[in-house]
Parts: structure tokens; sequence; C-alpha cells
């Protein structure tokens, strides 16, 4: 494979092990499907195995950890030359080192709300535009705290373009003073295309409660165990006061945050209960064909709970951070009652009464989700346009030249 200088490079990409990653992908590709685009993935085995081979080129990026004498190498090179950069040209290097490609999306839409995953994207951002690349900070989330660190707030002036998929995250930069390169759309995801697969045995088709469930929002609890337990009350009120059945739907395979386990410790004791179900792992459109074909659900995973939104299905978010709050803001008006931050959970009923509340006005958030969603994803498609205007002016910059 050829790395010219003719193609979008996606970077910061972690793999579709995580599907929500997957589904801005997909998406990506497809409001793009005109444009050549290279994927620098953490992991080529997981996009190949999925649905993003054949729309876009994959190239695994340098792990520099698995490389004993390069690491060491070029950890003494920043200590002595203070050049954190070096660790970005050694990763990124086919994408650097020789036809730097004009445009870098980076994908990672919440890549800005973890520590480590912060001081990557600030990195590789001045890494491309010292190269001399324009850069793109797509479909994100930022904790408007973040933007009071005079550091950050630079970052965010040498993007070419920033994309936040939600209000509040677009209301954090107009007030830092960024939003001259601010536009707004829905996550990509929202346009993402479902595919049909096969529903199980136990699945009961438009009676379904979908639950999902992440090692993520455990650790955010501030009482031990609380998560858990409102899970399982809430399974145990389903099926003893409705006729609903119950699908446990993972969304992250990853080995060090992987939904199946959760899942599984939900699942402990209801195995033989014809109306609970636990699905395993499958593609991000096969995962969003399932929840729509749901009543309702309850998602912890951003973009799980956007699968089932643009699906019209009423959801219920156990939230927490900036992304669930802005979307749900977004989308209702407010967050109340739509997103449950997993910080405030105390008593053991909670998630049943949040529950109650949802499914009191079902249709009514059905009909509102009906009423707005075909516009909703059209919005989220929209964004390829400003990555197609992007392009153009750079590539026609690049032929006058």
């Amino acid at each position: 494979m050829e790395y010219g200088n003719d193609k979008i490079v996606l970077y910061l990409h972690g793999g579709s092990g995580n599907h929500g990653c997957e589904a801005i992908i997909n998406s990506t590709c497809h409001m793009l499907e005109d444009i050549p685009k290279l994927l620098v993935t953490n992991s080529e085995q997981e996009d190949r195995r999925y649905t993003l081979e054949p729309l876009c080129d994959i190239l695994e990026e340098r792990k520099i950890a698995e490389h004993f004498f390069a690491h060491v190498w070029y950890y003494v090179w920043r200590k002595v030359f203070r050049d954190p950069e070096s660790f970005m040209r050694y990763r990124f290097r086919e994408v650097m080192k020789k036809n730097l490609a004009p445009l870098y999306l980076s994908t990672g839409g919440d890549m800005y709300c973890y520590e480590l995953s912060k001081r990557e994207a600030v990195t590789a951002n001045s890494a491309f535009n010292r190269a001399g690349a324009k850069t793109v900070l797509w479909g994100c989330s930022l904790e408007p705290e973040l933007l009071e660190d005079p550091v950050i707030v630079e970052d965010m002036r040498r993007y070419a373009l920033i994309t936040p998929r939600e209000s509040i995250t677009t209301q954090a930069l107009a007030a830092a003073g960024i939003t001259e390169n601010v536009k707004q759309f829905p996550d990509p995801a929202f346009a993402l295309t479902p595919e049909e697969t096969k529903l199980p045995h136990g699945f009961d088709e438009g009676n379904t409660i979908g639950i999902n469930i992440s090692p993520m929002i455990l650790r955010h609890e501030t009482k031990d165990g609380i998560t858990i337990k409102n899970y399982r009350k809430l399974i145990d009120y389903i099926l003893e006061n409705t006729d609903c059945h119950i699908a446990l739907i993972p969304h992250v395979m990853w080995k060090y945050n992987d939904d199946r386990l959760t899942a599984a410790e939900l699942y402990n004791g209801y195995q033989g209960n014809g109306r609970v179900v636990m699905f395993e792992d499958m593609s991000c459109r096969k995962i969003k064909y399932v929840i729509s074909k749901c009543r309702a659900f309850i998602g912890a995973r951003t973009h799980a709970t956007i699968a089932a939104y643009s699906s019209c299905v009423p959801t219920l978010v156990v939230g927490y951070s900036v992304k669930a709050r802005g979307i749900a803001r977004d989308l209702f008006g407010m967050e109340e009652h739509y997103v449950l931050p997993v910080q405030s959970l105390a008593d053991p009923e909670e998630l049943i009464n949040a529950f109650s509340w949802m499914m009191e006005r079902e249709e009514e958030i059905r009909e509102r989700l009906q009423k707005i969603m075909p516009d909703y994803c059209k919005q989220a498609a929209a964004a390829g346009e400003e990555i197609r205007k992007l392009w153009k002016s750079l590539h026609d910059s690049r032929t006058e030249q």
C-alpha cells in the first residue's frame, strides 16, 4: 500500500472492538465516499473483522512500546531535546515521513475527556500542524472546565475545523473565545445504517427492553456496588411488573474495557429465564439493528444510546460526562430525567424510578424522536460537506503550487 498525499487521514482511532469507534468511522467514510481515506488505527485486526475494510485503506500505527530499542531512543530524545512530538512522529511515521497528507481528522470524539488520551490528542495535533498539515477535531465532546487551561485553548486554535456533537461543548468553546473554526453537528454515528441480523429466541420484537452496562460507569460510581444493584433491581422490576423481555447488549469488546464482563455479571442468575437474553459480539450496524427492535433502551455507552435515539427508541442514559448531558439536552431541551448520572447513584431503586418516568411518557418520547430524528440524522451526514469543502480548498492550493 502507498501512503500518498491524496488521502484524508483518519487518526486516533482505537479500533473497532469499541463499536462506537467503528460507528464513527463507518459513518464518516460513507459521508466522504468520493474522497480517498486512510484509517490509521491502533488495531488493524479489529477493523478488518467488522465493517470498515471495504470503506477505506487501513494502516496500523507503529506501537513504540512493542519495540524496546526504539522506545529507549525516543524516550531519551524526548527528555534531552524536550521534544514530546517525537513519539508521534514515530507512531505515525508512514503518514508523516514523506508525502504528507493535507488533512487529518481526529476521530476519537472523547479523546479530551481522559487525561492520557488528552495528551495524545494535543501532541498529535501539534505534530501534524508543525509538519504543515491541517487538522479537524471531529464529532467531539469537551468538558467545559477543560477550556480553562490555556494549553488546551491554544490547542483548539490549531484545528482548521472543530465539529462539536452537542451544544454544551459548543458553548464552552465560545466562552473560551473559540468560534471561528467551530461548526456544530450531531455525532456522525446518528447517520449509521443498520444491518439486519437474526434475533434470538427470547427476544420479543417491539416488547424488549434493551440494556447496556459498561465497566466504565462502574469506575465513576461514588458508592461501591450501587450501579450493579440498580441494574439488578431494574431487571427484577421489569420481570415482575411487566410482560417485557430483556436484552443485555454489549457495545465495547476491548480486553481492558469489555461490556461483556459486566453484562455477564448481570445475566448471572437469569440464564434459565426465557425472557432474558444476552447478545455476544457483532458489528456496530448489527447492534444498531438489534437496538432498533427494542421497545425502550437503557444504556451506558454513548454510541449504544445514539443507536437507540436515531432508531426512535425511548432511551434512558446512565451517564457520567458532558457527551451524555449535551446530546440529551439538544434532543429534549433538558437532560433531567433523560440522563441518570452514575456519580449521583445512592439508592438501589433510582434506576427503577427513572425507567418508570420514561415508560409513563413512552409514546410522547417516541413521537418526539420520530418528529426530530430525520432532520437530526441529515444534519449529522451534512458534516461531510464541511470536510469536502476543506479538502477541496487544500487540494486546489496544492495543485496551484
